[in-house]
């Protein structure tokens, strides 16, 4: 089964069709990580093909298609003392039931990649 980059889905109606990009389904994933308690930010991932992206979200989320269902790789940073199996199994969650129900696309798989571990910034 060959993974590779997903391009613009089209679903076809008999009032025309609906284009959703792939920066909206990564701008979907982002947001839906970020709201997840022990994330700290997102990460810059360092893939060459996300060297020519202008995009932090393009960096931090890597979207392929396998078939006509989704596979998300997210890269990103969680805070000091948070027990992180237990984050990366709420940022899948979150990201899945996120894109599924705002786009109607299938993911079948949701990897978190733990870029690194920052200190909880303390507001004065």
């Amino acid at each position: 089964m060959e993974r590779r980059p997903i391009y613009p889905e089209t679903e076809v109606s008999s009032s025309g069709s609906c284009i959703i990009s792939e920066r909206v389904l990564a701008s979907i994933a982002s947001t839906a990580a970020s709201e997840v308690e022990g994330v700290a930010s997102l990460a810059k991932h360092t893939h060459i093909k996300g060297l020519f992206s202008q995009q932090r979200v393009a960096r931090s989320v890597v979207i392929t298609s396998d078939e006509n269902e989704l596979i998300l790789d997210l890269y990103v940073n969680l805070n000091m003392g948070c027990h992180i199996p237990t984050v990366a199994g709420a940022i899948q969650k979150n990201v899945k039931e996120a894109i599924q129900s705002m786009t109607g696309r299938v993911v079948t798989r949701v990897n978190v990649h733990v870029a690194n571990v920052a200190l909880e910034t303390q507001e004065a």
